[in-house]
Protein backbone atom coordinates (compact mmCIF):
# COMPACT_ATOMS: atom_id res chain seq x y z
CA UNK A 1 0.00 0.00 0.00
CA UNK A 2 1.36 3.50 -0.76
CA UNK A 3 2.64 5.72 2.02
CA UNK A 4 -0.51 7.82 2.05
CA UNK A 5 -2.61 4.68 2.45
CA UNK A 6 -0.50 3.51 5.36
CA UNK A 7 -0.95 6.88 7.01
CA UNK A 8 -4.70 6.62 6.59
CA UNK A 9 -4.68 3.25 8.34
CA UNK A 10 -2.70 4.56 11.32
CA UNK A 11 -4.93 7.59 11.72
CA UNK A 12 -8.03 5.48 11.32
CA UNK A 13 -6.83 2.99 13.93
CA UNK A 14 -6.66 5.81 16.54
CA UNK A 15 -10.07 7.00 15.49
CA UNK A 16 -11.55 3.51 15.81
CA UNK A 17 -11.08 3.42 19.56
CA UNK A 18 -12.77 6.75 20.26
CA UNK A 19 -15.58 5.97 17.85
CA UNK A 20 -16.08 2.60 19.54
CA UNK A 21 -16.17 4.34 22.91
CA UNK A 22 -18.85 6.75 21.74
CA UNK A 23 -21.02 4.06 20.20
CA UNK A 24 -20.77 1.50 23.00
CA UNK A 25 -21.67 4.13 25.58
CA UNK A 26 -24.78 5.04 23.59
CA UNK A 27 -27.87 2.95 24.39
CA UNK A 28 -30.18 1.37 21.83
CA UNK A 29 -32.14 -1.89 22.03
CA UNK A 30 -34.21 -3.39 19.19
CA UNK A 31 -36.98 -1.02 18.19
CA UNK A 32 -35.47 1.84 20.22
CA UNK A 33 -32.27 2.61 18.32
CA UNK A 34 -32.83 6.37 17.95
CA UNK A 35 -29.87 7.48 20.13
CA UNK A 36 -27.49 5.21 18.22
CA UNK A 37 -29.00 6.29 14.91
CA UNK A 38 -28.26 9.94 15.77
CA UNK A 39 -24.58 9.11 16.34
CA UNK A 40 -24.39 7.03 13.15
CA UNK A 41 -26.08 9.75 11.10
CA UNK A 42 -23.70 12.41 12.40
CA UNK A 43 -20.68 10.39 11.32
CA UNK A 44 -22.10 9.11 8.03
CA UNK A 45 -23.72 12.35 6.81
CA UNK A 46 -20.51 13.83 5.30
CA UNK A 47 -19.56 10.58 3.59
CA UNK A 48 -22.34 10.05 1.06
CA UNK A 49 -26.05 10.42 0.43
CA UNK A 50 -27.85 9.46 3.64
CA UNK A 51 -31.30 7.85 3.47
CA UNK A 52 -33.61 6.14 5.97
CA UNK A 53 -36.19 3.42 5.49
CA UNK A 54 -39.56 3.14 7.23
CA UNK A 55 -38.34 0.75 9.94
CA UNK A 56 -35.48 3.02 11.00
CA UNK A 57 -32.35 1.70 9.26
CA UNK A 58 -29.93 4.20 7.72
CA UNK A 59 -28.07 3.84 4.44
CA UNK A 60 -25.07 5.90 3.36
CA UNK A 61 -24.80 5.65 -0.43
CA UNK A 62 -21.45 6.30 -2.08
CA UNK A 63 -20.78 5.84 -5.78
CA UNK A 64 -17.40 4.72 -7.04
CA UNK A 65 -16.42 4.53 -10.70
CA UNK A 66 -19.58 2.57 -11.58
CA UNK A 67 -23.22 2.29 -10.51
CA UNK A 68 -23.15 -1.53 -10.41
CA UNK A 69 -22.71 -3.75 -8.61
CA UNK A 70 -24.59 -2.33 -5.64
CA UNK A 71 -22.69 -3.64 -2.60
CA UNK A 72 -24.47 -3.53 0.76
CA UNK A 73 -22.32 -3.48 3.89
CA UNK A 74 -24.61 -3.94 6.89
CA UNK A 75 -23.95 -3.52 10.61
CA UNK A 76 -26.76 -3.53 13.14
CA UNK A 77 -27.26 -0.68 15.59
CA UNK A 78 -29.27 -2.52 18.23
CA UNK A 79 -27.93 -4.23 21.35
CA UNK A 80 -29.62 -6.76 23.60
CA UNK A 81 -31.41 -5.22 26.57
CA UNK A 82 -34.72 -5.14 28.40
CA UNK A 83 -37.99 -3.27 28.58
CA UNK A 84 -40.18 -2.51 31.59
CA UNK A 85 -42.91 -5.14 31.74
CA UNK A 86 -44.57 -4.12 35.02
CA UNK A 87 -44.24 -1.83 38.05
CA UNK A 88 -44.95 -3.31 41.48
CA UNK A 89 -46.92 -1.57 44.19
CA UNK A 90 -43.59 -0.99 45.98
CA UNK A 91 -42.05 0.77 42.94
CA UNK A 92 -39.85 -2.05 41.62
CA UNK A 93 -39.71 -2.70 37.88
CA UNK A 94 -40.23 -6.08 36.26
CA UNK A 95 -38.30 -6.66 33.06
CA UNK A 96 -38.75 -8.38 29.72
CA UNK A 97 -35.63 -9.42 27.80
CA UNK A 98 -35.24 -8.05 24.26
CA UNK A 99 -32.75 -10.20 22.40
CA UNK A 100 -30.92 -13.30 23.58
CA UNK A 101 -29.91 -13.18 27.25
CA UNK A 102 -28.42 -15.89 29.44
CA UNK A 103 -30.18 -15.30 32.76
CA UNK A 104 -27.03 -16.16 34.71
CA UNK A 105 -25.33 -12.92 33.59
CA UNK A 106 -28.24 -10.57 34.32
CA UNK A 107 -28.35 -10.51 38.11
CA UNK A 108 -26.81 -7.58 40.06
CA UNK A 109 -26.06 -5.58 36.91
CA UNK A 110 -26.30 -1.81 37.06
CA UNK A 111 -28.73 -0.53 34.45
CA UNK A 112 -30.10 2.67 32.94
CA UNK A 113 -33.86 3.00 32.49
CA UNK A 114 -34.74 5.41 29.69
CA UNK A 115 -38.04 7.21 30.36
CA UNK A 116 -39.82 10.07 28.62
CA UNK A 117 -38.62 12.33 31.47
CA UNK A 118 -34.99 11.24 31.40
CA UNK A 119 -32.66 8.40 32.34
CA UNK A 120 -32.88 6.66 35.72
CA UNK A 121 -30.10 4.56 37.30
CA UNK A 122 -31.01 1.19 38.75
CA UNK A 123 -29.79 -2.29 39.63
CA UNK A 124 -31.13 -5.78 38.88
CA UNK A 125 -32.08 -7.45 42.17
CA UNK A 126 -33.56 -10.67 43.55
CA UNK A 127 -33.97 -12.47 46.85
CA UNK A 128 -30.64 -12.51 48.74
CA UNK A 129 -28.95 -15.93 48.98
CA UNK A 130 -29.04 -15.76 52.80
CA UNK A 131 -32.77 -16.55 52.86
CA UNK A 132 -32.63 -19.35 50.26
CA UNK A 133 -32.41 -23.06 51.10
CA UNK A 134 -29.02 -24.61 50.26
CA UNK A 135 -30.34 -26.33 47.12
CA UNK A 136 -31.92 -23.12 45.82
CA UNK A 137 -28.60 -21.27 46.06
CA UNK A 138 -27.11 -23.63 43.47
CA UNK A 139 -29.74 -22.78 40.86
CA UNK A 140 -29.67 -19.93 38.35
CA UNK A 141 -32.11 -17.17 39.32
CA UNK A 142 -34.78 -16.94 36.63
CA UNK A 143 -35.79 -13.65 35.03
CA UNK A 144 -39.29 -13.91 36.50
CA UNK A 145 -37.75 -13.69 39.97
CA UNK A 146 -35.67 -10.60 39.15
CA UNK A 147 -36.65 -6.96 39.43
CA UNK A 148 -35.03 -3.55 39.00
CA UNK A 149 -34.61 -1.20 41.93
CA UNK A 150 -34.65 2.45 40.83
CA UNK A 151 -35.15 3.78 44.36
CA UNK A 152 -38.87 4.48 43.97
CA UNK A 153 -41.08 3.94 47.03
CA UNK A 154 -44.25 3.13 45.10
CA UNK A 155 -45.75 2.57 41.67
CA UNK A 156 -47.07 6.14 41.77
CA UNK A 157 -43.60 7.53 42.43
CA UNK A 158 -42.05 5.46 39.63
CA UNK A 159 -44.72 6.76 37.27
CA UNK A 160 -44.10 10.33 38.44
CA UNK A 161 -40.46 9.79 37.44
CA UNK A 162 -41.63 8.95 33.92
CA UNK A 163 -41.62 5.13 33.96
CA UNK A 164 -43.96 3.47 31.49
CA UNK A 165 -44.31 -0.10 30.30
CA UNK A 166 -42.03 -0.68 27.33
CA UNK A 167 -39.34 1.76 28.46
CA UNK A 168 -35.82 0.75 27.40
CA UNK A 169 -33.45 -0.71 30.00
CA UNK A 170 -29.74 -1.17 29.19
CA UNK A 171 -26.81 -2.45 31.30
CA UNK A 172 -24.13 0.03 32.35
CA UNK A 173 -20.53 -0.65 31.35
CA UNK A 174 -17.97 2.11 30.86
CA UNK A 175 -15.74 1.58 27.84
CA UNK A 176 -12.25 0.59 29.02
CA UNK A 177 -8.89 -0.24 27.49
CA UNK A 178 -7.37 -3.12 29.42
CA UNK A 179 -3.77 -3.24 30.62
CA UNK A 180 -2.93 -4.54 27.18
CA UNK A 181 -4.14 -1.46 25.27
CA UNK A 182 -5.04 -3.55 22.22
CA UNK A 183 -7.84 -5.20 24.20
CA UNK A 184 -11.04 -3.17 24.44
CA UNK A 185 -13.78 -3.77 27.00
CA UNK A 186 -17.32 -2.47 26.65
CA UNK A 187 -20.98 -3.26 26.33
CA UNK A 188 -22.76 -3.64 23.00
CA UNK A 189 -19.66 -4.63 21.03
CA UNK A 190 -22.30 -6.75 19.29
CA UNK A 191 -22.64 -4.91 17.03
CA UNK A 192 -21.21 -1.44 17.64
CA UNK A 193 -17.89 -2.94 16.51
CA UNK A 194 -19.53 -3.57 13.14
CA UNK A 195 -20.94 -0.03 13.15
CA UNK A 196 -17.43 1.35 13.68
CA UNK A 197 -16.08 -0.79 10.83
CA UNK A 198 -18.88 0.48 8.60
CA UNK A 199 -18.25 4.16 9.38
CA UNK A 200 -14.49 3.83 9.00
CA UNK A 201 -14.83 2.00 5.69
CA UNK A 202 -17.10 4.74 4.37
CA UNK A 203 -14.63 7.37 5.62
CA UNK A 204 -11.76 5.83 3.71
CA UNK A 205 -13.86 5.52 0.59
CA UNK A 206 -14.74 9.22 0.90
CA UNK A 207 -11.03 10.05 1.27
CA UNK A 208 -10.44 9.01 -2.33
CA UNK A 209 -10.31 5.21 -2.29
CA UNK A 210 -11.05 3.84 -5.79
CA UNK A 211 -13.82 1.24 -6.04
CA UNK A 212 -15.69 0.03 -9.16
CA UNK A 213 -19.14 -0.18 -7.56
CA UNK A 214 -21.79 1.64 -5.59
CA UNK A 215 -21.58 1.07 -1.82
CA UNK A 216 -24.68 0.93 0.36
CA UNK A 217 -23.44 1.41 3.92
CA UNK A 218 -26.43 0.21 5.96
CA UNK A 219 -26.85 0.66 9.71
CA UNK A 220 -29.73 -1.67 10.44
CA UNK A 221 -32.28 -2.01 13.25
CA UNK A 222 -33.81 -4.95 15.12
CA UNK A 223 -31.18 -7.57 14.26
CA UNK A 224 -31.28 -9.10 17.72
CA UNK A 225 -34.97 -9.99 17.44
CA UNK A 226 -34.97 -11.78 14.10
CA UNK A 227 -32.83 -9.81 11.61
CA UNK A 228 -35.85 -7.65 10.82
CA UNK A 229 -34.09 -4.44 9.83
CA UNK A 230 -31.81 -6.11 7.30
CA UNK A 231 -34.81 -7.71 5.62
CA UNK A 232 -36.50 -4.34 5.08
CA UNK A 233 -33.25 -2.53 4.22
CA UNK A 234 -32.21 -5.01 1.54
CA UNK A 235 -35.64 -5.02 -0.05
CA UNK A 236 -35.63 -1.22 0.00
CA UNK A 237 -32.11 -0.49 -1.35
CA UNK A 238 -31.81 -3.59 -3.57
CA UNK A 239 -28.15 -4.66 -3.38
CA UNK A 240 -26.51 -6.99 -5.91
CA UNK A 241 -24.22 -8.47 -3.25
CA UNK A 242 -24.24 -8.15 0.54
CA UNK A 243 -21.78 -8.43 3.42
CA UNK A 244 -22.88 -8.38 7.06
CA UNK A 245 -20.34 -6.93 9.51
CA UNK A 246 -20.87 -8.47 12.95
CA UNK A 247 -19.02 -10.19 15.77
CA UNK A 248 -18.27 -13.83 16.46
CA UNK A 249 -17.55 -15.97 19.49
CA UNK A 250 -13.89 -15.98 20.49
CA UNK A 251 -12.70 -19.46 21.41
CA UNK A 252 -9.63 -18.42 23.40
CA UNK A 253 -11.10 -18.54 26.91
CA UNK A 254 -10.99 -21.43 29.40
CA UNK A 255 -13.43 -24.26 28.81
CA UNK A 256 -14.11 -23.71 25.11
CA UNK A 257 -13.23 -26.48 22.68
CA UNK A 258 -12.10 -25.92 19.09
CA UNK A 259 -15.29 -27.50 17.79
CA UNK A 260 -17.30 -24.92 19.77
CA UNK A 261 -15.37 -21.79 18.68
CA UNK A 262 -12.19 -21.68 16.59
CA UNK A 263 -11.25 -18.01 16.54
CA UNK A 264 -9.04 -16.01 18.87
CA UNK A 265 -8.53 -12.32 19.60
CA UNK A 266 -5.85 -10.81 17.38
CA UNK A 267 -6.16 -13.54 14.74
CA UNK A 268 -7.81 -11.39 12.07
CA UNK A 269 -11.36 -10.99 10.73
CA UNK A 270 -13.80 -13.89 10.84
CA UNK A 271 -15.40 -15.33 7.72
CA UNK A 272 -18.54 -17.27 8.64
CA UNK A 273 -18.96 -20.38 6.53
CA UNK A 274 -22.15 -21.40 8.35
CA UNK A 275 -24.66 -19.95 10.77
CA UNK A 276 -28.29 -20.62 11.62
CA UNK A 277 -29.53 -17.98 9.17
CA UNK A 278 -27.27 -18.42 6.14
CA UNK A 279 -25.50 -20.87 3.90
CA UNK A 280 -23.14 -18.36 2.26
CA UNK A 281 -22.48 -18.14 -1.44
CA UNK A 282 -19.26 -20.21 -1.80
CA UNK A 283 -17.88 -18.13 -4.67
CA UNK A 284 -18.36 -14.95 -2.64
CA UNK A 285 -16.64 -16.69 0.28
CA UNK A 286 -13.67 -17.55 -1.94
CA UNK A 287 -13.63 -14.04 -3.45
CA UNK A 288 -13.33 -12.53 0.03
CA UNK A 289 -10.63 -15.03 1.01
CA UNK A 290 -8.66 -14.24 -2.15
CA UNK A 291 -8.95 -10.51 -1.44
CA UNK A 292 -7.67 -11.08 2.09
CA UNK A 293 -4.72 -13.05 0.75
CA UNK A 294 -3.90 -10.34 -1.80
CA UNK A 295 -4.01 -7.68 0.93
CA UNK A 296 -1.91 -9.75 3.33
CA UNK A 297 -4.71 -9.97 5.89
CA UNK A 298 -5.00 -13.19 7.92
CA UNK A 299 -8.58 -14.42 8.27
CA UNK A 300 -10.25 -16.91 10.60
CA UNK A 301 -12.86 -19.38 9.38
CA UNK A 302 -15.77 -19.77 11.76
CA UNK A 303 -19.12 -21.52 12.16
CA UNK A 304 -21.85 -20.31 14.54
CA UNK A 305 -24.73 -22.81 14.38
CA UNK A 306 -26.52 -21.15 17.29
CA UNK A 307 -26.89 -17.64 15.86
CA UNK A 308 -27.66 -15.60 12.75
CA UNK A 309 -26.58 -12.37 11.08
CA UNK A 310 -28.05 -9.73 8.80
CA UNK A 311 -26.64 -11.66 5.83
CA UNK A 312 -29.32 -14.27 6.48
CA UNK A 313 -32.04 -11.79 5.50
CA UNK A 314 -30.24 -9.69 2.90
CA UNK A 315 -29.95 -12.80 0.73
CA UNK A 316 -33.73 -12.72 0.10
CA UNK A 317 -33.89 -9.28 -1.55
CA UNK A 318 -34.95 -9.06 -5.19
CA UNK A 319 -34.28 -12.30 -6.99
CA UNK A 320 -31.71 -13.41 -4.40
CA UNK A 321 -28.46 -11.76 -3.28
CA UNK A 322 -25.05 -13.46 -2.83
CA UNK A 323 -24.37 -12.84 0.85
CA UNK A 324 -21.69 -13.48 3.44
CA UNK A 325 -21.06 -12.55 7.07
CA UNK A 326 -17.73 -11.20 8.32
CA UNK A 327 -16.95 -10.52 11.94
CA UNK A 328 -14.64 -9.63 14.78
CA UNK A 329 -13.82 -12.30 17.37
CA UNK A 330 -15.29 -11.16 20.69
CA UNK A 331 -15.33 -12.62 24.18
CA UNK A 332 -18.48 -12.70 26.35
CA UNK A 333 -21.01 -11.49 23.77
CA UNK A 334 -24.64 -11.22 24.85
CA UNK A 335 -23.66 -10.10 28.32
CA UNK A 336 -23.15 -6.72 29.97
CA UNK A 337 -19.45 -6.54 29.03
CA UNK A 338 -17.38 -7.98 26.17
CA UNK A 339 -13.75 -7.86 25.02
CA UNK A 340 -12.29 -7.55 21.53
CA UNK A 341 -8.91 -6.80 19.89
CA UNK A 342 -8.39 -3.39 18.33
CA UNK A 343 -6.36 -4.75 15.42
CA UNK A 344 -9.08 -7.23 14.43
CA UNK A 345 -11.37 -4.25 13.93
CA UNK A 346 -8.76 -2.41 11.88
CA UNK A 347 -8.10 -5.54 9.80
CA UNK A 348 -11.83 -5.91 9.14
CA UNK A 349 -11.89 -2.40 7.66
CA UNK A 350 -8.90 -3.23 5.48
CA UNK A 351 -10.56 -6.44 4.32
CA UNK A 352 -13.75 -4.62 3.38
CA UNK A 353 -11.73 -2.11 1.37
CA UNK A 354 -9.82 -4.92 -0.32
CA UNK A 355 -13.09 -6.55 -1.36
CA UNK A 356 -14.55 -3.27 -2.60
CA UNK A 357 -11.38 -2.57 -4.60
CA UNK A 358 -11.95 -5.77 -6.61
CA UNK A 359 -15.73 -6.22 -6.71
CA UNK A 360 -16.67 -5.03 -10.19
CA UNK A 361 -19.36 -6.21 -12.60
CA UNK A 362 -17.20 -9.04 -13.96
CA UNK A 363 -16.46 -10.28 -10.43
CA UNK A 364 -20.16 -10.24 -9.57
CA UNK A 365 -20.97 -12.23 -12.70
CA UNK A 366 -18.41 -14.86 -11.65
CA UNK A 367 -19.83 -14.96 -8.11
CA UNK A 368 -23.34 -15.50 -9.48
CA UNK A 369 -22.25 -18.22 -11.92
Amino acid sequence: MPAEGAGAVAQGADNLVELLRELTETDGIPGQESLVRQVMARHLQPLGVLERDGLGSLCCIRRGSADRPRVMLAAHMDEIGFVVSDVTDQGYLRLQTVGGWWEQVMLAQRVTVHTRLGALPGVVGSKPPHVLPAEERKKVVERKDMFIDIGAASRAEAEEWGVRLGDMIVPVCAFTRLRNPQLLLGKALDDRAGCVALIETMRRLAAGFDHPNLVLGAATVQEEVGLRGADVAARHWQPDVALAIDVGIAGDTPGLRRDEARSKLGGGPLVLVYDASLLPNPRLRDFVADAADAEGIPIQWEMIPGGGTDAGRMQFAGGGVPSLALGVATRYIHSAAAVMHREDLEATVRLLLGVLRRLDAAALEAIRA
